[in-house]
C-alpha cells in the first residue's frame, strides 16, 4: 500500500481537537497515511485542553499522535504551532525534539516567498476580550454536536441527507467576529509590515485561499479549516498551494477491508 502515498512538499492541518467528541480523527489518520510529506505544519490546536475528559480519549485519537511521531523518526520535518485550545503548550514554545519543533509560530522561505505559519487566535476578540465566554461557546458547541449527531441518525432512518447544524452555526459566528474585528485584514496587513507574501491561518475553521488587497499592497491569505467539520487541509507543491478537502479525496479499495491502524 506504499504506493498511494502522494509526495508533498509541505502540508499544513490545524484545529484537530484531539479530546473533543467531534474530533474526526479517523478520517485525519486516513489522510496521514495517504501523504509522504516533506514537511508537516499543524497549525494549532492539535489538542483540545479546553474540553479534555479523562474517560474520553478514543484509540483513533491515539493514533493520530503515533501517527506524527511516525513522521518525526522517519525524517519528516514536523512544526507544531500552540493554539488557543492547547495554550498551556505556550510555556514550552522553543522545544525541539530531533525533527519535531513546538512553536508558536514558524516563517518559510520557499521558491523565493515568505510564509508565516500561526494560529491566527491573537486577532479574535473573543479571545482577547472573554476568555470564559469563548470556552462557554465551546461547551455549547460540543452539545450541539450530540444533538447533531442524533438528528443525523434520524435523517439517516428516514433516508434523508444528513445535515451539519453546528457547522451552520459556527461558520455564521466565525464569520460575524473576522467581520467585527477585520480579522484577514489585520493578518495581512502585519504580514506586509514584516515583508510576508503569505499568511497562513487555523482557528475560524473556515478553509479558504484567497488574496487580500490592501492600499499598500497584497498578501495571499490561506487557513486550512479544521479536522471537526470541514476535514481539511492545505498542501504545497511546486510553488502552488492547494486546499484538499477530504470528501475529495479517493483512497484504494483494499482501505476500506483494514483497519486503521493498519493503514501504512
Amino acid at each position: 500500500m506504499a504506493d498511494v502515498k502522494r509526495k508533498v512538499k509541505v502540508a499544513v492541518i490545524s484545529d484537530v481537537h484531539l479530546g473533543f467528541i467531534g474530533c474526526k480523527a479517523k478520517e485525519l489518520n486516513k489522510y496521514l497515511a495517504s501523504i509522504d510529506p516533506e514537511t508537516l505544519i499543524i497549525n494549532g490546536d492539535l489538542i483540545d485542553i479546553w474540553q479534555f475528559r479523562s474517560y474520553y480519549f478514543p484509540k483513533s485519537h491515539t493514533k493520530v499522535i503515533e501517527r506524527i511521531f511516525k513522521f518525526v523518526s522517519e525524517g519528516v520535518k514536523v512544526y507544531c504551532l500552540t493554539g488557543n485550545h492547547d495554550e498551556m503548550l505556550r510555556r514550552y514554545s522553543g522545544l525541539k525534539l530531533g525533527n519535531l519543533e513546538l512553536e508558536d509560530k514558524v516563517v518559510l522561505s520557499m521558491d523565493g516567498k515568505q510564509h508565516w505559519f500561526f494560529h491566527g487566535d491573537i486577532f479574535d476578540v473573543t479571545m482577547q476580550g472573554s476568555r470564559w465566554l469563548a470556552k462557554l461557546g465551546t461547551t455549547g458547541y460540543e452539545i450541539l454536536i450530540l444533538i447533531n449527531k442524533l438528528v443525523n441518525l434520524l435523517l439517516e432512518l428516514f433516508g434523508r441527507e444528513k445535515s451539519s447544524f453546528s457547522q451552520q452555526v459556527k461558520v455564521a459566528t466565525k464569520q460575524g467576529i473576522k467581520k467585527l474585528s477585520n480579522y484577514e485584514l489585520t493578518a495581512a496587513e502585519i504580514a506586509l509590515d514584516e515583508g510576508y507574501d503569505f499568511v497562513i491561518n487555523g482557528h475560524t475553521h473556515i478553509p479558504c485561499i484567497k488574496e487580500i488587497k490592501t492600499e499598500r499592497g497584497n498578501v495571499m491569505y490561506l487557513n486550512s479549516g479544521d479536522w471537526v467539520e470541514n476535514m481539511t487541509a492545505l498542501e504545497y507543491n511546486n510553488g502552488e498551494w492547494k486546499l484538499i478537502w477530504f470528501k475529495d479525496l479517493k483512497f484504494p479499495a483494499t482501505w476500506l477491508k483494514v483497519e486503521e491502524e493498519d493503514l501504512p
